[in-house]
């Protein structure tokens, strides 16, 4: 498997196993445990690998969110705790996620698909990707709690692929409402976008040429590894991700 393969083949699964923890309700009660309101865990979590930074350099990294959401978030939360402590916290929860959601029977090696995932992750450049920069800067599980460290690997490569994506998408001229309308409408509210919005059906072959250039971006990522263990690290995500979200 060549290095583009790689990425186009382990790109949903990537996305995916990042993105579960950050959807499970559960995160959000704990968060309001900290003392965070609504989706302010999300925000502050995600973003405060990245310091104490005006909430411009959030909505910056973020891409696809409204701006106001991002800011009114942002400072709302701030008087919760410091940033890289929220950080530190988001991947926490991340952690216990991979602990009780990740079956003990599955079949992946683990430790091997943590390997796999921590070259990639260590040998990839930090241009054009804050959040992938500080999310690798957190404090890794040890390689005793295999699950969680799998799991934190994938999400900075998931990072990594959201920056390589936000920056195709922008390339190709298509608006961040517009991205959200066609790619994942039902989360429109969420990222605080307000109607009227953008018809997906504008922007259906600037997106085709996103996608694709996304895939061209990240294949340098996977150059780090040879043939057959590309192919070993997208089908182990693969089946990863199938383990955890079955059907």
């Amino acid at each position: 498997m060549d290095p583009l393969e790689a990425a186009a083949a382990s790109g949903d699964a990537v996305n995916g196993l990042g993105t579960h923890f950050m959807m499970d309700m559960a995160t959000y009660a704990y968060g309001g445990e900290l003392g965070f309101e609504g989706a302010d865990f999300y925000v502050a979590g995600r973003g405060g690998c990245l310091g104490d930074v005006p909430a411009d350099v959030v909505t910056a990294a973020f891409v696809f969110w409204a701006p106001d959401a991002v800011r009114e978030a942002w400072e709302r939360s701030a008087p919760v705790m410091p940033r890289l402590q929220v950080a530190e916290e988001f991947a926490g929860v991340a952690h216990r996620w991979a602990e009780d959601h990740i079956p003990d029977d599955v079949d992946v090696d683990l430790p091997r698909l943590a390997d796999l995932a921590g070259r990639l992750v260590a040998g990839a450049s930090v241009a054009g990707a804050p959040l992938f920069a500080g999310w690798r800067a957190l404090p890794e599980p040890p390689a005793v709690q295999v699950k969680a460290l799998v799991l934190h690997r994938i999400n900075a490569l998931r990072e990594l692929r959201g920056a390589r994506h936000g920056a195709a998408v922008l390339s190709e001229g298509i608006d961040p409402h517009a991205a959200v309308a066609r790619r994942t409408p039902y989360m429109l509210g969420v990222f605080g976008w307000q109607e009227p919005h953008p018809d997906k059906a504008d922007v259906r072959d600037a997106w085709d040429a996103a996608q694709a250039a996304t895939e061209r971006a990240l294949a340098p990522v996977f150059a780090v590894l040879d043939e057959a263990e590309r192919a070993e690290f997208a089908a182990s995500a693969v089946a990863l991700q199938a383990a955890v979200n079955p059907g």
